[in-house]
């Protein structure tokens, strides 16, 4: 790895907290910096230009590679008219575009977009428009949340209490008003299993219904609990059982939104739509934080009132801010001039043709693919992940596995040459990982 000496990495850790991270493992070298100077494509180009090709899209953010020159163009545009301005009491262009777009993209079902700056914002709005919508119809007693065993929907006090991810909640667990857990549909647990998780649900709503206001899942995929992959058929028979039991569906597309499951909404391969639905990640094709919840009218109509604290008053500084809109805006454009839905088709399947053969290899189980989402899990020690990771950088690929998940998310731009070294790459470090 890259040694210590570098001036960037020194500067980072005497001053930067970093995300998600034990930083004692940073400050001893146990698991170095990556100092990373620019982007180009799906590479990122380190300080010393050295290259590694995203293969997680950083988080699951870049769709069209780092530096698009189209999205650059845009937001050179916009920043000679409007860098921001309140979205209370003000409206401007890009945010009403971005709205009448995203609602096109859902027939006109969910015609209205509340916007917020990340994933777990759109949770908390998400969440808490049920408990109010439920408190305007004058049911205030539904205000219980449903969440799937191993679901991720964000940090904050909120978002934490619709997630399954013990290392996130349980230090905060004193904090949090937590959600009823009910069984995953994750397909590793046999054929039966989006039906046996459907029947819990029903169980569950037929004792509790009357005190529930939302049940909120990850459509397709529960990207944090290791890429545990789902049958549309689970989000069909939550959609009849949500109906049945007046308990609003909310779909977390944060990670699965955009195309990355092959259309460009994950719950449309169920031929639904939910009552809520939560956007970030890659909207803005990685450039700028924004999030987005959309609904239906009936939800909306249910806040209009003279009495202003029947409005939804939530709000941060930022909210649909006019930058951060034109990304997203260029982000959809690129979505239809190039076609990408039907183009990623083609993609996925030529890195599934590279990386199946993986499926083969003895400590393999479970080689997975939706869209343009690929996973295995590896059977090994506890310490995989982190070697895995070390030797990936080292074959030039930047893959962060979860536990002894391995998996890709890549950007939608990848070449014949950038498969094969990120395919090449993947498999290369796997042997390497599993040397004693």
């Amino acid at each position: 790895m890259r040694p210590m000496q570098d001036p960037l990495l020194q500067r980072s850790l005497k001053s930067v907290w970093h995300p998600c991270t034990q930083m004692q493992q940073h400050d001893t070298g146990a698991l170095p910096l990556l100092p990373v100077a620019r982007g180009e494509g799906p590479w990122l180009i380190g300080t010393d230009g050295q290259r590694w090709l995203d293969g997680i899209s950083s988080w699951w953010v870049n769709l069209f590679g780092h530096c698009n020159p189209r999205i650059n163009a845009a937001l050179r545009d916009q920043l000679e008219t409007l860098e921001h301005v309140l979205l209370a009491g003000c409206t401007h262009a890009p945010v009403v575009e971005l709205a009448e777009r995203l609602s096109v993209l859902t027939n006109g079902e969910l015609g209205h977009c509340f916007f917020g700056s990340d994933g777990a914002s759109a949770t908390e709005i998400a969440l808490k428009m049920s408990a109010h919508y439920w408190r305007n119809v004058g049911r205030p007693e539904k205000n219980r949340f449903l969440c799937l065993a191993g679901g991720y929907h964000g940090e904050t006090m909120g978002a934490l209490g619709v997630t399954d991810i013990a290392i996130f909640r349980d230090a905060y667990a004193p904090l949090i008003r937590a959600a009823t857990v009910l069984p995953s549909p994750d397909s590793r647990n046999g054929p039966d299993a989006a039906r046996a998780a459907a029947d819990a649900l029903a169980a569950h709503l037929e004792a509790h219904h009357s005190e529930t206001a939302a049940l909120i899942v990850e459509p397709l995929v529960q990207c944090a609990a290791g890429m545990a992959m789902h049958e549309p058929e689970y989000l069909r028979l939550a959609r009849a059982l949500c109906d049945r039991y007046e308990v609003h569906l909310i779909c977390d597309e944060i990670a699965v939104g955009c195309g990355r499951t092959g259309t460009f909404f994950a719950h449309e391969q169920a031929n639904i739509r939910p009552d809520f639905l939560c956007l970030s990640k890659g909207i803005t094709g990685g450039y700028l934080p924004l999030s987005v919840v959309m609904t239906r009218e009936a939800i909306y109509a249910a806040f209009l009132d003279d009495a202003t604290a029947r409005g939804f008053l939530h709000s941060h500084s930022y909210t649909g801010n006019p930058l951060a809109c034109r990304a997203a805006l260029a982000t959809l454009d690129i979505f239809a001039q190039d076609n990408v839905l039907a183009a990623n088709v083609a993609l996925g399947d030529r890195i599934d043709a590279r990386l199946r053969p993986l499926a083969g290899h003895p400590r393999v189980s479970h080689y997975r693919r939706r869209g343009m989402i690929f996973a295995f899990d590896v059977e090994t020690d506890p310490g995989f992940g982190r070697r895995y990771y070390h030797t990936a950088l080292q074959h030039g690929v930047l893959v962060r596995p979860i536990a002894n998940t391995v998996y890709l998310m890549p950007p939608y731009t990848l070449d014949e040459a950038s498969m094969d070294h990120l395919c090449n790459g993947v498999a290369k470090a796997l042997e390497v990982a599993l040397t004693p």
